[in-house]
């Protein structure tokens, strides 16, 4: 071993380390140790499964020379980090696309500027659904009233709402039992009628599938409403300086061919990658589709093209980007790094152009640190309770030895510390946008992930309600919103005039017509000669001063007006 890597035993107390360990010693200490090792043991399980994704890339394989045109690995010399300066917008909305939001604007407008499109689409498709299933049943059948766009803001209302008392069905939230019951919602929607459009809610035409050539989209029922939504994402919103990449798992037992197992929490689920900022607002992301090698080259992994597609749209701003060891190789930094992004994350030691003398070979004790450098890119070993392997562009590379504190703790490198502060922001929006998910058990993949669509939908509404200088809380955003959204749908919240107990009328549903407090069918005076429309329909010529106030129809007032509202 060259004489460099010598141990180098050093007892020091204070600000002293920080100078040795860190050239750069600007940020606060608050993560533990053992933070990055969390990170190692999901990835060690999901080996096995990365191995499969990316068998055709060949990202993982035995160590080998450093490819040809590339500086070597050396020992460190210097500051030689050349950090991209962050030159994009203040976080928060964009006033060029949203110029009407502000710190007093509803959650609703905040909403719509996501929803808007979504919510027509769900009307039309879930009403062509329905009259294709009317079309292939035998016999005749009773066919219920279309959905409307107040219908489906109040469906979209309830299952919010039902985000905050879950139940173990959904007959549960209309249940007149007394330890169950909540007039809520029964006096919002019909229970029938929320059931209806949740059986029948869809997000594309079946008729429209597309053939399943090579190019065949397995997420083509809810393309449309991920694309909407993902590109909306991005427009009204600038991200902040520091952002993450990573996947988070949708939990689904049901059948679809892209579901992954996830061992280290023994469950099934929809892997999806996101990138996030610190605010924990998801400004881009992707479904794992299943043969993703299929999207590698020989010049770029599948993981490479993944996130070189999430960070598309914040290229050349000089954003700082945090990723794991899924993810990080060389490669993918000098690619983000001619691209104007920073980035910095743990990798794996067998990475491809990782250097030659990092790997199994290398002894280390508690405390160790052993650096390389090529160019601004910096690959760093620190042995805690077992070796983390870093590798950034975005800090200098600190000095080698062996660094402890007097109770003979290992001293964290600035490297580390910085990784762990940035790297949870996935993990706060998924925690978050799961806080209050609808407890509906579904095995459909397209119910689930549209659920989880509109939980994210909300939280990023909220977040940049927040931006503006909002001063919700989360749970107060989301109960706002679904009052916001019945009042848009026309619907009231007062309790209804109380239903009579037994066999209705065979014109019961026509007496509703009357029912002042919301209807106000009253009989009015008018200031000229009428003709009663009921005498009209039947041949008499008879004339009266009065009306509805409501229909604005000339009625006697006995015996037409009752008959006209009731028959």
């Amino acid at each position: 071993m060259p004489e460099q890597w010598l141990e180098k035993k050093i007892k020091l107390e204070g600000e002293a380390i920080s100078e040795i360990v860190v050239a750069d010693s600007d940020s606060e200490s608050g993560a533990e140790a053992s933070d990055v090792e969390d990170y190692f043991e999901e990835e060690e399980e999901e080996e096995q499964q990365l191995q499969q994704q990316q068998q055709a890339s060949a990202e993982v394989e035995p160590q080998a020379a450093i490819s040809g045109g590339l500086p070597t690995w050396g020992p460190p010399q210097g500051r030689n980090t050349n950090i991209h300066p962050f030159v994009g917008p203040a976080k928060g909305v964009k006033k060029s696309e949203a110029p009407h939001i502000n710190k007093d604007s509803s959650p609703l407008s905040v909403l719509m500027l996501f929803f808007t499109e979504i919510f027509h689409l769900l009307v039309e498709q879930t009403n062509i659904y329905y009259q294709q299933q009317l079309d292939r049943q035998a016999g005749p059948s009773r066919r219920l009233p279309d959905v409307t766009l107040p219908d489906m803001m109040t469906f979209v209302a309830l299952a919010l709402q039902m985000g905050h008392e879950l139940k173990d069905t959904l007959h549960d939230y209309w249940s007149r039992l007394r330890q169950l019951h909540n007039p809520f919602y029964g006096e919002t929607m019909a229970r029938d009628r929320f059931l209806h459009i949740l059986r029948f809610l869809h997000f594309a035409d079946n008729l429209q599938r597309p053939d399943e050539s090579e190019e065949y989209d397995q997420l083509w029922k809810l393309r449309t409403v991920f694309d909407k939504l993902n590109e909306a994402y991005a427009k009204f919103y600038n991200p902040s300086e520091h952002l993450a990449v990573d996947k988070v798992t949708v939990k689904f037992k049901g059948s679809v061919i892209f579901r992954q197992y996830i061992p280290k929490k023994k469950r099934f689920g929809i892997k999806i990658y996101k990138l996030c900022d610190e605010s924990g607002y998801t400004y881009d992301m992707r479904v794992y589709l299943g043969g993703d090698s299929d999207s590698a080259t020989d010049n770029m992994t599948a993981a490479h093209e993944t996130v070189r597609h999430l960070t598309s749209r914040v290229e050349g701003l000089g954003h700082k980007i945090f990723m794991d060891s899924f993810f990080s190789s060389p490669r993918i930094f000098d690619d983000l790094d001619r691209h104007k992004i920073n980035s910095c994350g743990t990798v794996r030691p067998n990475r491809k152009d990782m250097p030659c003398d990092f790997g199994p070979q290398l002894k280390l004790k508690r405390g160790d640190v052993r650096v390389r450098t090529r160019g601004s890119l910096t690959a760093l070993v620190w042995k805690d309770r077992r070796e983390v392997y870093m590798l950034t562009n975005m800090d200098p590379p600190p000095a080698e030895g062996n660094f402890c504190d007097n109770n003979n703790h290992p001293v964290k490198p600035h490297i580390v510390e910085r990784y762990n502060r940035h790297m949870g922001y996935v993990d706060i929006s998924d925690r978050m946008a799961n806080s209050y998910s609808m407890s509906h058990h579904t095995f459909k993949w397209t119910m689930k992930l549209f659920f989880h669509l509109l939980d994210l939908t909300v939280l990023n509404s909220w977040i940049l309600l927040s931006s503006c200088g909002a001063k919700y809380t989360h749970r107060d955003f989301r109960l706002l919103l679904v009052r916001n959204l019945i009042e848009e749908a026309g619907k009231s919240l007062d309790p209804p005039t109380p239903r009579l107990v037994g066999r209705p009328s065979a014109g019961a549903e026509n007496v509703l017509r009357l029912e002042s407090r919301h209807n106000k069918h009253w009989p009015a005076k008018s200031s000229s000669q009428l003709r009663c429309r009921l005498c009209s329909s039947r041949g008499q010529r008879k004339g009266t001063v009065y009306k509805c106030a409501r229909c604005d129809v000339g009625l006697c007032v006995v015996p037409c007006f009752a008959e006209y509202h009731t028959k």
